[in-house]
């Protein structure tokens, strides 16, 4: 059993991260939702944007990510959506990877360049698993190839599914239609579940 600290993205704790969690649990690993919205969601990302931006976003929201788990010993993996990414990045890298408690770092549409996170260098014994749409409308190459080139620069693996099809960016979450694709959820959720299993923490 792994303990997985889930970050939600910009729009909040919608279904898709309700969905996620419960994929992870019937797998057999202990979750903990991280809900820095104190319950507020949003189906517009410029509106979810602007309330984030009003919260502290990136480094208030980045300093709550961590507060979050700061009663966790470990050993836990850290995973996110979108932003949300960003904050299971942010967790990862300074808590200081494993030595810190933390094993790997699962990421949905998200990945950003550490310098941007204030973060010289990913810790060791740390792996990464991204997943992306190849149409996805926010992707951009300019933050996934130096993140990924730093991972694995460090000497971790990193797993970079860029793939899967689709145009959507929150494509597990089943309540955005626009977004959603069935095949795609279910492959990057295998894949997932599969990296989770290879950290060590399968099902007991």
């Amino acid at each position: 059993m792994t303990r997985i600290a889930l970050y939600h993205s910009v729009l909040g704790v919608r279904q898709g991260v309700v969905d996620a969690a419960e994929a992870f649990r019937d797998a057999g690993h202990d979750v903990l939702v991280v809900d820095q919205y104190d319950g507020r969601s949003f189906d517009d990302y410029e509106e979810a944007t602007t309330f984030a931006t009003e919260l502290g976003f990136p480094f208030k929201l980045m300093e709550s990510a961590l507060a979050a788990v700061a009663d966790e010993d470990g050993p836990i993996v850290t995973a996110g959506f979108s932003n949300g990414a960003g904050m299971a990045e942010y967790v990862a890298a300074a808590r200081g990877g494993r030595a810190g408690g933390v094993v790997g770092s699962l990421h949905f549409s998200g990945a950003l360049p550490l310098d941007l996170l204030g973060i010289a260098a990913w810790p060791a014994d740390t792996s990464v698993q991204l997943h992306y749409t190849v149409g996805d409308p926010f992707r951009s190459d300019d933050l996934i190839t130096p993140f990924v080139g730093a991972v694995r620069a460090s000497g971790n693996n990193c797993e970079a599914f860029l793939d899967h099809p689709g145009n959507g960016h929150l494509f597990t979450d089943s309540s955005l239609p626009k977004e959603f694709d069935k095949d795609a959820t279910a492959t990057a959720f295998s894949r997932a579940l599969a990296f989770l299993d290879r950290l060590g923490g399968g099902p007991d």
